[in-house]
C-alpha cells in the first residue's frame, strides 16, 4: 500500500533557502527534489506544453521508480473546453513519451474551468482518447458536475476523481472511482499551511487507500513542501508506506 506524496511544482523563488540550498543552481533544483520526494506535479504543462526534448531532460534527472504527474494543458480544458479532445490528447501524450517510455509518468490531471458546467459527453469523449495504460485524475470546479453522471464517466473510464481541500475544507465529494487517490491541497487555513488537524483528517482517510497520490498545492514560502512532509510522516505514523525519495 503506498501513497506517494510530493508538491505542485518545483520551480518557485521563495522555496531557495526555505527548502534548496542557497547556492544551489536552479538548474538543479530538480535533481534536488527527487532526493526528498518520489513524485512531482507539473503544473507548467498546464500553460505551455514543453519540447520533448525538455521532457527526456526531466526524464533523464529522475531516478527509478520516481513518478511524474503532468498537468494537462489548458488548450483541451479551458481554450477547447474538452471539445475535439484528440489532437491535444495526442499531442500531449506525443511530448510525454520521453517519461511514459521509461515508466516514469504518472497519472495525467485534467483540471477543468471553474465556469465549465457539467457536460459529461464530452468528459467522457477526452478520456477515452487516453492511452488504456494512462490513468486520468478529474478535478470538476463547477458544482453542476457533482452528479451521478460524473461519477459513471469516471468509475467507466477508471478516472480519479480529485478530492481538493481549500482551507481546510473539502470542495467537492469523495467519492472512490477507482482503486487509487488523488488529493490536491490547495489553501490551509494559517495563512497558506494547514493546520496538524486538517493533515490528519486527511491522514485518517487516505490511510484506508491501497495507492494515492498527494500533492501540496501551497507553494509560497514553501508551504508546500512543509506540508507534504508532515502529511507522509503521519502517514507513516499509521502504518502507511508514504516514503521519501
Amino acid at each position: 500500500m503506498t501513497i506517494r506524496i510530493g508538491t505542485s511544482g518545483w520551480q518557485y523563488a521563495d522555496w531557495r533557502g526555505a527548502f534548496y540550498p542557497a547556492r544551489l543552481p536552479q538548474r538543479e533544483w530538480l535533481r534536488y527534489y527527487v532526493t526528498h520526494f518520489d513524485t512531482v506535479e507539473v503544473n507548467a504543462t498546464f500553460y505551455r506544453l514543453p519540447s520533448k526534448e525538455a521532457v527526456a531532460r526531466w526524464a533523464d534527472t529522475l531516478p527509478p521508480g520516481f513518478v511524474m504527474v503532468v498537468k494537462a494543458s489548458r488548450f483541451l480544458t479551458h481554450v477547447k473546453r474538452l471539445r475535439d479532445p484528440q489532437e491535444p490528447v495526442e499531442r500531449l501524450m506525443g511530448v510525454l513519451d520521453p517519461l511514459r517510455s521509461r515508466g516514469l509518468l504518472g497519472p495525467v490531471l485534467v483540471q477543468l474551468p471553474p465556469d465549465l458546467e457539467a457536460v459529461p459527453e464530452r468528459l467522457d469523449d477526452t478520456l477515452g482518447r487516453f492511452p488504456p495504460d494512462v490513468a486520468v485524475a478529474v478535478e470538476p470546479r463547477h458544482s453542476t458536475w457533482f452528479t451521478d453522471s460524473l461519477r459513471d464517466v469516471l468509475a467507466r473510464h477508471a478516472a480519479a476523481l480529485v478530492w481538493a481541500d481549500r482551507d481546510g475544507r473539502s470542495v467537492g465529494p469523495l467519492w472512490e472511482t477507482c482503486d487509487w487517490r488523488y488529493l490536491r491541497l490547495h489553501h490551509g487555513r494559517t495563512e497558506w499551511s494547514y493546520t496538524d488537524h486538517d493533515l490528519r483528517r486527511w491522514a485518517t482517510r487516505l490511510a484506508a487507500a491501497d495507492k494515492g497520490f498527494v500533492f501540496a498545492n501551497n507553494d509560497p514560502g514553501a508551504a508546500a513542501v512543509k506540508d507534504a512532509m508532515r502529511l507522509r510522516s503521519m502517514l507513516a505514523e499509521r502504518g502507511q508506506s508514504a516514503a521519501s525519495a
